[in-house]
């Protein structure tokens, strides 16, 4: 046993998914410098795919436009959660579920036993992204793991993030982040006046 949250693999790529979408896909701040909306919606949502483990040779203009929508929508999610808003985040999901057409359904590849995925009402990649991470989310929101939906400690960075360790206690969307606030604090320890050195 590592020691870590565990979501079913289905889970874990839909809210990786969902990570992926929100900070790629919409503006803000990331690590201290400002993010604008992507200039190629495609290949965002491309990269995205591609940072979870499901690259994408090409994706349409269409669908491209549906997951940025999506993924301000999901951000929404992430904020009230991390804010302990539940009924906010969770009023979003089910409006996200609805919108989705998410559909429960058992499915199983090769010699993998069978597992609940969700998908959208047809298999185009959009529907079937939206309907999966609109899902995942809800399965957080509705178990004990709605605390693990955040949104970064770090001044000037507002990217998301779930939380699978143990204890419940990460602050920050990366090391980087920890690392520069660490660092901060340990100069301003080191100069507790503010005058400079």
């Amino acid at each position: 046993m590592t020691g870590q949250v565990s979501f079913d693999s289905h889970a874990r790529s839909v809210l990786a998914a969902a990570v992926e979408y929100v900070n790629r896909l919409t503006p803000g701040y990331s690590g201290g410098s400002p993010v604008g909306a992507p200039t190629d919606e495609s290949q965002a949502v491309a990269d995205a795919l591609a940072a979870i483990g499901y690259p994408q040779a090409a994706v349409r203009r269409a669908d491209a436009r549906r997951l940025t929508d999506l993924a301000a929508r999901m951000r929404i999610v992430f904020e009230a959660a991390h804010s302990g808003d539940l009924d906010r985040a969770a009023t979003e999901v089910n409006a996200l579920l609805l919108d989705t057409n998410a559909r429960p359904q058992l499915d199983r590849g090769g010699d993998r036993p069978w597992s609940l995925h969700f998908h959208g009402p047809n298999d185009e990649l959009a529907n079937g992204w939206a309907a999966g991470c609109a899902a995942g989310l809800a399965i957080a929101l509705g178990s004990d793991l709605a605390g693990r939906l955040g949104v970064c400690a770090a001044p000037q960075c507002d990217r998301v993030f779930v939380d699978v360790s143990r204890n419940a206690q990460r602050r920050f969307c990366s090391s980087q982040c920890q690392s520069r606030v660490k660092a901060a604090t340990h100069r301003a320890r080191q100069n507790p006046t503010g005058a400079p050195p």
